[in-house]
Protein backbone atom coordinates (compact mmCIF):
# COMPACT_ATOMS: atom_id res chain seq x y z
CA UNK A 1 0.00 0.00 0.00
CA UNK A 2 2.92 2.33 0.80
CA UNK A 3 4.26 1.93 -2.39
CA UNK A 4 1.13 2.57 -4.23
CA UNK A 5 0.75 5.69 -2.55
CA UNK A 6 4.27 6.92 -3.03
CA UNK A 7 3.10 6.79 -6.81
CA UNK A 8 0.33 8.58 -6.82
CA UNK A 9 1.63 11.20 -4.73
CA UNK A 10 4.96 11.39 -7.29
CA UNK A 11 2.58 11.63 -10.03
CA UNK A 12 0.31 13.95 -8.49
CA UNK A 13 3.13 16.19 -7.50
CA UNK A 14 4.28 16.16 -10.90
CA UNK A 15 0.99 16.82 -12.80
CA UNK A 16 -1.51 18.18 -10.50
CA UNK A 17 -0.35 21.31 -8.66
CA UNK A 18 -4.09 22.68 -9.24
CA UNK A 19 -5.76 22.66 -6.04
CA UNK A 20 -10.00 23.65 -6.98
CA UNK A 21 -12.04 23.31 -4.54
CA UNK A 22 -15.40 21.40 -6.28
CA UNK A 23 -18.59 23.40 -6.61
CA UNK A 24 -22.21 22.45 -7.89
CA UNK A 25 -24.93 24.92 -8.97
CA UNK A 26 -28.22 23.37 -8.50
CA UNK A 27 -30.38 23.70 -12.32
CA UNK A 28 -33.98 23.78 -12.37
CA UNK A 29 -36.00 23.00 -15.36
CA UNK A 30 -38.11 19.63 -16.44
CA UNK A 31 -35.53 17.53 -15.44
CA UNK A 32 -36.57 18.20 -12.08
CA UNK A 33 -40.27 17.07 -12.16
CA UNK A 34 -39.22 13.48 -13.56
CA UNK A 35 -39.58 10.71 -10.46
CA UNK A 36 -38.37 7.48 -10.71
CA UNK A 37 -41.75 5.63 -8.82
CA UNK A 38 -43.32 2.92 -7.88
CA UNK A 39 -43.75 -0.45 -5.51
CA UNK A 40 -41.03 -3.04 -4.57
CA UNK A 41 -40.19 -4.02 -8.20
CA UNK A 42 -39.03 -0.09 -8.27
CA UNK A 43 -37.22 0.17 -4.80
CA UNK A 44 -34.12 -0.84 -7.75
CA UNK A 45 -33.00 0.85 -10.33
CA UNK A 46 -33.52 4.34 -11.51
CA UNK A 47 -31.09 4.70 -14.10
CA UNK A 48 -30.09 7.35 -16.28
CA UNK A 49 -28.25 6.90 -20.23
CA UNK A 50 -26.50 9.30 -21.64
CA UNK A 51 -26.30 9.80 -25.32
CA UNK A 52 -25.83 12.31 -28.29
CA UNK A 53 -28.97 11.12 -30.09
CA UNK A 54 -29.13 13.84 -33.06
CA UNK A 55 -25.33 14.61 -33.79
CA UNK A 56 -24.88 18.42 -32.14
CA UNK A 57 -22.25 17.23 -29.61
CA UNK A 58 -24.26 17.97 -26.68
CA UNK A 59 -25.04 14.44 -24.38
CA UNK A 60 -28.55 13.72 -24.17
CA UNK A 61 -30.43 12.14 -21.25
CA UNK A 62 -32.60 9.25 -21.36
CA UNK A 63 -34.68 8.91 -17.60
CA UNK A 64 -36.24 5.62 -16.51
CA UNK A 65 -39.37 6.25 -14.53
CA UNK A 66 -40.70 3.04 -13.02
CA UNK A 67 -44.34 2.76 -12.69
CA UNK A 68 -43.91 6.65 -14.65
CA UNK A 69 -42.97 6.84 -18.13
CA UNK A 70 -39.16 6.99 -18.71
CA UNK A 71 -38.10 10.31 -20.31
CA UNK A 72 -36.24 11.38 -23.06
CA UNK A 73 -34.44 14.79 -22.09
CA UNK A 74 -33.03 16.87 -25.15
CA UNK A 75 -29.94 18.98 -24.74
CA UNK A 76 -30.68 22.71 -25.97
CA UNK A 77 -27.40 23.43 -25.01
CA UNK A 78 -26.62 26.14 -21.82
CA UNK A 79 -28.29 23.15 -19.09
CA UNK A 80 -31.49 23.45 -20.83
CA UNK A 81 -33.02 20.23 -21.63
CA UNK A 82 -36.43 19.78 -23.13
CA UNK A 83 -38.58 16.37 -22.93
CA UNK A 84 -39.06 14.77 -26.56
CA UNK A 85 -41.52 12.10 -27.39
CA UNK A 86 -38.93 9.20 -28.34
CA UNK A 87 -41.59 9.19 -31.81
CA UNK A 88 -44.20 10.46 -33.19
CA UNK A 89 -45.56 6.56 -33.72
CA UNK A 90 -48.29 5.59 -32.00
CA UNK A 91 -46.29 1.86 -31.54
CA UNK A 92 -43.82 4.01 -29.40
CA UNK A 93 -45.71 4.65 -26.86
CA UNK A 94 -44.76 6.25 -23.61
CA UNK A 95 -42.53 3.22 -21.87
CA UNK A 96 -43.71 1.81 -17.97
CA UNK A 97 -41.58 -0.30 -16.06
CA UNK A 98 -38.54 0.61 -16.72
CA UNK A 99 -35.19 -0.08 -14.30
CA UNK A 100 -32.62 1.70 -16.49
CA UNK A 101 -30.94 1.99 -20.20
CA UNK A 102 -27.77 1.82 -21.69
CA UNK A 103 -26.61 3.48 -25.50
CA UNK A 104 -25.29 0.64 -27.44
CA UNK A 105 -25.42 0.48 -31.33
CA UNK A 106 -27.17 -2.89 -31.51
CA UNK A 107 -27.38 -2.85 -35.60
CA UNK A 108 -23.48 -1.51 -36.46
CA UNK A 109 -25.42 1.31 -38.58
CA UNK A 110 -23.27 3.71 -36.29
CA UNK A 111 -26.04 5.13 -34.87
CA UNK A 112 -26.50 4.64 -31.15
CA UNK A 113 -29.77 2.61 -29.97
CA UNK A 114 -30.94 2.01 -26.35
CA UNK A 115 -31.33 -1.30 -24.81
CA UNK A 116 -34.27 -0.54 -22.39
CA UNK A 117 -34.11 -2.72 -18.68
CA UNK A 118 -37.76 -3.47 -17.85
CA UNK A 119 -39.91 -5.08 -14.78
CA UNK A 120 -41.20 -6.85 -17.97
CA UNK A 121 -40.27 -7.48 -21.12
CA UNK A 122 -37.52 -5.73 -22.53
CA UNK A 123 -36.95 -3.52 -25.78
CA UNK A 124 -34.74 -2.58 -28.32
CA UNK A 125 -35.37 0.98 -29.33
CA UNK A 126 -33.48 1.63 -32.33
CA UNK A 127 -31.90 5.26 -33.42
CA UNK A 128 -33.38 6.91 -36.19
CA UNK A 129 -31.49 10.12 -35.82
CA UNK A 130 -32.69 13.73 -34.35
CA UNK A 131 -33.49 11.56 -31.05
CA UNK A 132 -35.87 9.80 -32.76
CA UNK A 133 -36.59 6.00 -31.97
CA UNK A 134 -38.56 3.37 -32.58
CA UNK A 135 -39.61 -0.01 -31.12
CA UNK A 136 -37.46 -2.77 -32.67
CA UNK A 137 -36.99 -5.34 -30.11
CA UNK A 138 -38.17 -8.07 -32.94
CA UNK A 139 -37.58 -6.54 -36.08
CA UNK A 140 -33.27 -6.95 -34.40
CA UNK A 141 -33.60 -10.62 -33.41
CA UNK A 142 -33.61 -10.15 -29.35
CA UNK A 143 -35.18 -12.35 -27.60
CA UNK A 144 -37.83 -12.37 -25.71
CA UNK A 145 -37.10 -12.43 -22.01
CA UNK A 146 -40.48 -12.99 -20.88
CA UNK A 147 -42.10 -11.36 -17.49
CA UNK A 148 -38.41 -11.50 -16.16
CA UNK A 149 -36.93 -8.45 -14.12
CA UNK A 150 -33.90 -7.00 -15.87
CA UNK A 151 -31.63 -4.51 -13.42
CA UNK A 152 -28.32 -5.06 -14.80
CA UNK A 153 -26.85 -5.11 -18.51
CA UNK A 154 -23.19 -5.05 -20.29
CA UNK A 155 -21.66 -6.02 -23.80
CA UNK A 156 -19.12 -6.48 -25.35
CA UNK A 157 -17.99 -6.89 -29.05
CA UNK A 158 -16.07 -10.49 -29.91
CA UNK A 159 -13.12 -10.02 -32.35
CA UNK A 160 -14.16 -8.71 -36.00
CA UNK A 161 -17.96 -9.22 -34.71
CA UNK A 162 -20.20 -6.82 -36.76
CA UNK A 163 -22.69 -6.84 -33.70
CA UNK A 164 -22.18 -7.12 -29.88
CA UNK A 165 -22.47 -9.70 -27.61
CA UNK A 166 -24.98 -8.89 -24.41
CA UNK A 167 -25.01 -10.06 -21.26
CA UNK A 168 -28.35 -9.60 -19.36
CA UNK A 169 -28.89 -9.87 -15.83
CA UNK A 170 -32.20 -10.43 -13.94
CA UNK A 171 -33.40 -10.06 -10.30
CA UNK A 172 -35.77 -11.92 -8.38
CA UNK A 173 -37.87 -14.34 -10.12
CA UNK A 174 -41.58 -13.38 -9.58
CA UNK A 175 -42.99 -16.25 -10.54
CA UNK A 176 -41.09 -18.46 -7.90
CA UNK A 177 -43.61 -19.53 -5.11
CA UNK A 178 -40.76 -20.25 -2.64
CA UNK A 179 -39.39 -16.41 -3.30
CA UNK A 180 -38.27 -13.87 -2.96
CA UNK A 181 -35.72 -15.17 -0.86
CA UNK A 182 -32.86 -17.36 -2.70
CA UNK A 183 -35.48 -17.02 -5.59
CA UNK A 184 -32.86 -15.31 -8.26
CA UNK A 185 -33.73 -15.75 -11.80
CA UNK A 186 -30.90 -16.48 -14.14
CA UNK A 187 -29.29 -14.81 -16.40
CA UNK A 188 -27.98 -14.58 -19.86
CA UNK A 189 -25.61 -13.98 -22.46
CA UNK A 190 -26.73 -13.17 -25.80
CA UNK A 191 -24.45 -13.96 -28.53
CA UNK A 192 -24.96 -12.32 -31.92
CA UNK A 193 -26.06 -15.19 -35.03
CA UNK A 194 -27.14 -14.81 -38.47
CA UNK A 195 -30.70 -13.66 -37.40
CA UNK A 196 -30.36 -11.88 -34.28
CA UNK A 197 -29.12 -12.74 -31.19
CA UNK A 198 -28.77 -16.58 -29.19
CA UNK A 199 -30.03 -16.93 -25.80
CA UNK A 200 -26.91 -18.71 -23.58
CA UNK A 201 -28.66 -18.99 -19.79
CA UNK A 202 -25.66 -17.93 -17.61
CA UNK A 203 -26.06 -19.38 -14.07
CA UNK A 204 -26.02 -19.79 -11.17
CA UNK A 205 -27.98 -16.10 -11.10
CA UNK A 206 -27.26 -14.19 -7.96
CA UNK A 207 -29.95 -11.62 -8.31
CA UNK A 208 -27.05 -8.89 -9.96
CA UNK A 209 -27.56 -4.97 -9.63
CA UNK A 210 -24.99 -4.06 -11.87
CA UNK A 211 -22.67 -6.16 -14.51
CA UNK A 212 -19.25 -4.68 -16.20
CA UNK A 213 -17.84 -6.24 -18.71
CA UNK A 214 -13.69 -5.08 -18.95
CA UNK A 215 -10.54 -6.33 -18.56
CA UNK A 216 -9.83 -7.64 -14.92
CA UNK A 217 -6.45 -7.34 -13.17
CA UNK A 218 -4.82 -10.32 -15.11
CA UNK A 219 -5.47 -8.41 -17.86
CA UNK A 220 -8.37 -10.87 -19.50
CA UNK A 221 -11.78 -9.65 -20.96
CA UNK A 222 -14.08 -10.94 -18.25
CA UNK A 223 -18.02 -10.23 -17.06
CA UNK A 224 -18.26 -8.70 -13.37
CA UNK A 225 -21.39 -9.22 -11.65
CA UNK A 226 -22.41 -7.44 -8.75
CA UNK A 227 -25.41 -9.02 -6.37
CA UNK A 228 -27.95 -8.34 -4.13
CA UNK A 229 -27.15 -10.37 -0.69
CA UNK A 230 -30.64 -9.43 0.32
CA UNK A 231 -32.15 -12.24 -1.95
CA UNK A 232 -29.56 -14.82 -3.03
CA UNK A 233 -29.22 -15.01 1.24
CA UNK A 234 -26.71 -17.79 1.17
CA UNK A 235 -24.66 -19.61 -0.98
CA UNK A 236 -23.99 -16.54 -3.67
CA UNK A 237 -21.63 -13.95 -4.22
CA UNK A 238 -20.15 -11.01 -6.30
CA UNK A 239 -19.14 -13.35 -9.80
CA UNK A 240 -16.65 -13.00 -11.90
CA UNK A 241 -16.87 -15.01 -15.37
CA UNK A 242 -14.33 -15.52 -17.82
CA UNK A 243 -15.64 -14.98 -21.10
CA UNK A 244 -13.01 -16.55 -23.37
CA UNK A 245 -12.85 -19.54 -21.04
CA UNK A 246 -16.55 -19.67 -20.28
CA UNK A 247 -16.67 -19.95 -16.81
CA UNK A 248 -16.47 -18.32 -13.79
CA UNK A 249 -13.60 -17.85 -11.71
CA UNK A 250 -12.97 -19.12 -8.53
CA UNK A 251 -10.41 -19.48 -5.30
CA UNK A 252 -8.16 -21.86 -7.71
CA UNK A 253 -7.97 -19.04 -9.87
CA UNK A 254 -6.89 -16.96 -7.40
CA UNK A 255 -10.07 -14.90 -6.97
CA UNK A 256 -12.12 -14.61 -4.13
CA UNK A 257 -15.26 -12.98 -4.41
CA UNK A 258 -16.92 -10.80 -1.64
CA UNK A 259 -20.12 -11.12 -0.46
CA UNK A 260 -22.40 -8.14 0.15
CA UNK A 261 -25.35 -6.09 -0.93
CA UNK A 262 -24.57 -5.67 -3.81
CA UNK A 263 -25.51 -1.95 -6.21
CA UNK A 264 -23.45 -0.58 -8.44
CA UNK A 265 -19.87 -1.29 -10.17
CA UNK A 266 -17.32 1.51 -11.32
CA UNK A 267 -13.82 1.20 -12.19
CA UNK A 268 -10.64 3.23 -13.16
CA UNK A 269 -6.68 2.97 -13.16
CA UNK A 270 -6.09 4.68 -9.90
CA UNK A 271 -2.55 4.16 -9.36
CA UNK A 272 -1.16 4.23 -12.92
CA UNK A 273 -0.30 0.80 -13.32
CA UNK A 274 -2.56 -0.52 -16.48
CA UNK A 275 -4.68 -2.63 -14.20
CA UNK A 276 -8.31 -0.73 -12.85
CA UNK A 277 -9.24 -0.62 -9.50
CA UNK A 278 -13.09 -1.52 -8.99
CA UNK A 279 -15.97 0.12 -6.60
CA UNK A 280 -18.82 -1.63 -5.74
CA UNK A 281 -21.12 -0.30 -3.81
CA UNK A 282 -23.26 -1.31 -1.16
CA UNK A 283 -25.62 -1.25 2.24
CA UNK A 284 -22.82 -0.17 4.56
CA UNK A 285 -19.40 -0.55 3.72
CA UNK A 286 -18.49 0.44 -0.36
CA UNK A 287 -15.83 -1.88 -1.04
CA UNK A 288 -13.03 -0.68 -3.46
CA UNK A 289 -11.32 -3.50 -4.78
CA UNK A 290 -7.15 -2.64 -5.41
CA UNK A 291 -6.06 -4.53 -8.47
CA UNK A 292 -2.87 -6.63 -7.77
CA UNK A 293 -1.11 -9.27 -9.83
CA UNK A 294 -3.42 -11.59 -10.82
CA UNK A 295 -6.22 -10.54 -8.87
CA UNK A 296 -7.72 -7.84 -5.75
CA UNK A 297 -7.40 -7.09 -2.17
CA UNK A 298 -10.07 -4.61 -0.68
CA UNK A 299 -8.61 -1.26 -0.16
CA UNK A 300 -7.94 -0.02 3.72
CA UNK A 301 -10.20 1.70 5.57
CA UNK A 302 -7.72 4.57 5.79
CA UNK A 303 -7.86 5.09 2.33
CA UNK A 304 -11.04 6.93 2.87
CA UNK A 305 -13.41 5.24 0.01
CA UNK A 306 -15.97 3.15 2.73
CA UNK A 307 -18.13 5.80 2.51
CA UNK A 308 -20.17 3.77 5.04
CA UNK A 309 -22.43 6.53 6.99
CA UNK A 310 -23.83 9.62 6.17
CA UNK A 311 -21.26 12.00 6.65
CA UNK A 312 -23.63 14.77 7.62
CA UNK A 313 -26.95 14.95 9.73
CA UNK A 314 -27.51 12.94 13.16
CA UNK A 315 -28.45 9.54 11.49
CA UNK A 316 -25.71 7.32 12.39
CA UNK A 317 -27.02 4.48 10.61
CA UNK A 318 -24.90 2.60 7.30
CA UNK A 319 -25.44 4.41 4.15
CA UNK A 320 -27.30 2.81 1.02
CA UNK A 321 -24.70 3.50 -1.86
CA UNK A 322 -26.16 2.70 -5.41
CA UNK A 323 -24.67 4.18 -9.04
CA UNK A 324 -20.46 4.78 -8.77
CA UNK A 325 -18.69 6.46 -11.34
CA UNK A 326 -15.20 8.08 -11.74
CA UNK A 327 -14.48 11.33 -12.52
CA UNK A 328 -12.06 13.77 -12.60
CA UNK A 329 -14.34 16.71 -10.98
CA UNK A 330 -11.90 19.78 -10.67
CA UNK A 331 -9.36 18.59 -13.76
CA UNK A 332 -6.55 17.87 -11.24
CA UNK A 333 -5.45 14.89 -13.26
CA UNK A 334 -6.14 12.72 -10.50
CA UNK A 335 -9.88 10.68 -11.08
CA UNK A 336 -12.50 11.31 -8.04
CA UNK A 337 -15.34 9.37 -6.96
CA UNK A 338 -19.43 10.27 -6.93
CA UNK A 339 -21.62 7.79 -5.12
CA UNK A 340 -25.14 8.05 -5.49
CA UNK A 341 -27.02 7.14 -1.88
CA UNK A 342 -30.24 6.68 -0.63
CA UNK A 343 -32.58 4.25 1.36
CA UNK A 344 -34.14 1.48 -0.55
CA UNK A 345 -37.45 2.70 0.78
CA UNK A 346 -38.03 2.62 4.65
CA UNK A 347 -35.42 -0.15 5.88
CA UNK A 348 -34.58 0.92 9.43
CA UNK A 349 -31.74 -0.29 9.81
CA UNK A 350 -30.41 1.61 7.21
CA UNK A 351 -30.05 5.76 7.27
CA UNK A 352 -32.54 7.43 6.20
CA UNK A 353 -31.09 10.72 5.75
CA UNK A 354 -27.87 9.56 3.79
CA UNK A 355 -26.76 12.28 1.43
CA UNK A 356 -25.12 11.64 -1.26
CA UNK A 357 -21.14 11.13 -1.48
CA UNK A 358 -18.30 13.17 -3.72
CA UNK A 359 -14.76 11.50 -2.89
CA UNK A 360 -12.02 13.69 -4.27
CA UNK A 361 -8.70 12.02 -4.38
CA UNK A 362 -5.86 13.99 -2.91
CA UNK A 363 -2.15 13.72 -3.52
CA UNK A 364 -1.70 10.94 -1.48
CA UNK A 365 -4.19 8.50 -2.86
CA UNK A 366 -7.07 9.06 0.01
CA UNK A 367 -10.22 10.22 -0.47
CA UNK A 368 -11.79 12.64 1.44
CA UNK A 369 -16.02 13.45 0.66
CA UNK A 370 -16.92 16.89 -0.38
CA UNK A 371 -19.86 16.40 -1.22
CA UNK A 372 -21.63 19.32 1.41
CA UNK A 373 -19.00 21.87 0.32
CA UNK A 374 -19.37 20.87 -3.16
CA UNK A 375 -23.38 21.16 -3.15
CA UNK A 376 -24.40 18.13 -4.30
CA UNK A 377 -25.57 16.52 -0.97
CA UNK A 378 -29.01 15.73 -1.86
CA UNK A 379 -30.83 13.43 1.29
CA UNK A 380 -33.10 12.20 -1.70
CA UNK A 381 -33.57 8.45 -2.58
CA UNK A 382 -30.73 8.39 -4.78
CA UNK A 383 -30.45 5.79 -7.46
CA UNK A 384 -28.83 5.97 -10.84
CA UNK A 385 -26.47 8.66 -12.18
CA UNK A 386 -23.96 10.16 -14.64
CA UNK A 387 -21.38 12.45 -14.51
CA UNK A 388 -20.83 14.03 -17.99
CA UNK A 389 -19.42 17.20 -19.84
CA UNK A 390 -23.12 18.65 -20.37
CA UNK A 391 -22.39 22.19 -21.31
CA UNK A 392 -19.00 21.92 -22.94
CA UNK A 393 -17.24 23.58 -20.71
CA UNK A 394 -14.86 21.09 -19.69
CA UNK A 395 -15.74 20.08 -16.16
CA UNK A 396 -18.25 17.23 -15.39
CA UNK A 397 -21.97 18.12 -14.68
CA UNK A 398 -24.19 15.83 -13.01
CA UNK A 399 -27.79 14.40 -12.69
CA UNK A 400 -29.59 12.01 -10.42
CA UNK A 401 -32.35 10.02 -10.83
CA UNK A 402 -34.19 9.78 -7.32
CA UNK A 403 -36.65 7.64 -5.91
CA UNK A 404 -40.10 9.18 -5.31
CA UNK A 405 -38.49 12.50 -5.71
CA UNK A 406 -37.45 14.27 -8.96
CA UNK A 407 -34.54 14.53 -10.59
CA UNK A 408 -31.67 16.71 -9.99
CA UNK A 409 -29.46 18.45 -12.59
CA UNK A 410 -26.29 20.08 -11.09
CA UNK A 411 -23.82 22.60 -13.02
CA UNK A 412 -20.19 22.24 -12.18
CA UNK A 413 -18.91 25.55 -11.77
CA UNK A 414 -15.81 24.73 -9.56
CA UNK A 415 -13.29 27.77 -10.20
CA UNK A 416 -9.85 27.26 -10.78
CA UNK A 417 -9.96 24.10 -12.37
CA UNK A 418 -7.44 22.42 -13.98
CA UNK A 419 -6.82 21.76 -17.82
CA UNK A 420 -8.75 18.65 -20.09
CA UNK A 421 -9.50 17.07 -22.40
CA UNK A 422 -12.30 15.03 -24.05
CA UNK A 423 -11.46 12.17 -27.05
CA UNK A 424 -13.60 10.23 -28.52
CA UNK A 425 -12.57 7.23 -30.91
CA UNK A 426 -14.23 5.75 -33.99
CA UNK A 427 -13.04 2.87 -36.06
CA UNK A 428 -14.77 1.02 -38.99
CA UNK A 429 -17.29 -1.78 -38.92
CA UNK A 430 -20.07 -2.65 -36.33
CA UNK A 431 -17.87 -1.66 -33.32
CA UNK A 432 -17.69 1.74 -34.25
CA UNK A 433 -17.10 3.31 -31.17
CA UNK A 434 -14.65 0.69 -30.49
CA UNK A 435 -15.51 -0.55 -26.94
CA UNK A 436 -13.06 -2.28 -25.58
CA UNK A 437 -10.11 0.40 -26.50
CA UNK A 438 -7.93 1.56 -23.68
CA UNK A 439 -6.78 5.76 -24.39
CA UNK A 440 -3.65 6.51 -22.42
CA UNK A 441 -2.91 10.60 -22.31
CA UNK A 442 0.57 11.23 -21.06
CA UNK A 443 3.03 14.03 -20.80
CA UNK A 444 6.26 13.92 -18.98
CA UNK A 445 5.90 12.08 -15.08
CA UNK A 446 1.73 11.65 -15.22
CA UNK A 447 -0.59 9.74 -17.21
CA UNK A 448 -4.22 8.96 -17.10
CA UNK A 449 -5.63 6.11 -18.95
CA UNK A 450 -9.07 4.66 -19.69
CA UNK A 451 -11.02 1.54 -20.92
CA UNK A 452 -14.24 2.54 -23.68
CA UNK A 453 -17.08 0.12 -21.88
CA UNK A 454 -20.81 -0.58 -21.84
CA UNK A 455 -22.05 -1.76 -18.59
CA UNK A 456 -21.33 -0.60 -14.77
CA UNK A 457 -23.13 2.06 -12.99
CA UNK A 458 -26.58 1.15 -11.40
CA UNK A 459 -29.10 0.73 -14.51
CA UNK A 460 -27.41 3.14 -16.62
CA UNK A 461 -24.51 4.20 -18.49
CA UNK A 462 -23.00 6.79 -21.43
CA UNK A 463 -21.71 6.40 -25.03
CA UNK A 464 -19.66 9.47 -25.61
CA UNK A 465 -16.07 10.74 -25.04
CA UNK A 466 -13.75 9.84 -22.31
CA UNK A 467 -13.17 12.96 -19.66
CA UNK A 468 -9.20 13.59 -18.94
CA UNK A 469 -8.64 15.89 -16.31
CA UNK A 470 -5.21 17.58 -16.91
CA UNK A 471 -3.88 19.45 -13.78
CA UNK A 472 -1.33 21.94 -15.62
CA UNK A 473 -0.03 20.23 -18.19
CA UNK A 474 -0.65 21.42 -21.83
CA UNK A 475 1.36 19.61 -23.53
CA UNK A 476 -0.21 15.85 -24.05
CA UNK A 477 0.56 13.09 -25.97
CA UNK A 478 -2.26 10.16 -26.68
CA UNK A 479 -1.70 6.48 -26.84
CA UNK A 480 -4.81 4.65 -28.11
CA UNK A 481 -4.61 0.16 -27.84
CA UNK A 482 -7.37 -0.42 -30.25
CA UNK A 483 -10.19 -3.25 -29.39
CA UNK A 484 -7.88 -5.75 -31.61
CA UNK A 485 -4.48 -4.78 -29.97
CA UNK A 486 -3.34 -2.41 -32.75
CA UNK A 487 -1.97 0.56 -30.94
CA UNK A 488 -1.85 4.07 -32.30
CA UNK A 489 0.16 7.13 -31.04
CA UNK A 490 -1.19 10.85 -31.42
CA UNK A 491 0.14 14.28 -30.56
CA UNK A 492 -3.06 16.57 -30.08
CA UNK A 493 -2.28 20.55 -30.97
CA UNK A 494 -3.43 21.90 -27.72
CA UNK A 495 -5.84 20.73 -24.81
CA UNK A 496 -9.14 21.85 -23.18
CA UNK A 497 -10.85 20.88 -25.93
CA UNK A 498 -12.66 17.93 -27.99
CA UNK A 499 -11.04 15.49 -30.02
CA UNK A 500 -12.09 12.64 -32.09
CA UNK A 501 -9.29 10.16 -33.55
CA UNK A 502 -10.27 7.97 -36.61
CA UNK A 503 -8.44 5.04 -37.27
Amino acid sequence: MMRRLALVTFLAAIASPVTASPRFEPVDGPISSHVYAGGWEHFVGGGVAVLDCNADDRPDLFLAGGETPAQLMVNKGKMIFAPQPLSDSPETAPLTGVTGAYPIDLDADGVLDLFVMRSGPNVALRGQGDCRFEKATAALGLPDNGNAWTTAFTAWWARAAARPTLAVGNYVDRADPEGPFGTCDDNAILTPVDQGWQTQPLTPGHCPLSMLAARDARGQLSLRLSNDRHYYVRGGSEQLWDIAKQRFLGSADGYEPPRLWGMGIASRDLDGDGRDEVMLTSMGDQNLRLAREGGYVTAPFSMGTSAHRPHIGEDGRPSTGWHAQFGDIDNDGRADLFISKGNVDQMPGMAMQDPNSLLMQQPDGTFSDHSFAAGVASTARGRGAALADLDGDGRLDLVVVNRRAGAELYRNVTPDAGHWLSVELHQPGGNSRAVGARVRVHATGWSEEQEITIGGGHAGGQAGPLHFGLGDVTNVKITVVWPDGAETRHAPAGVNRRITLRR
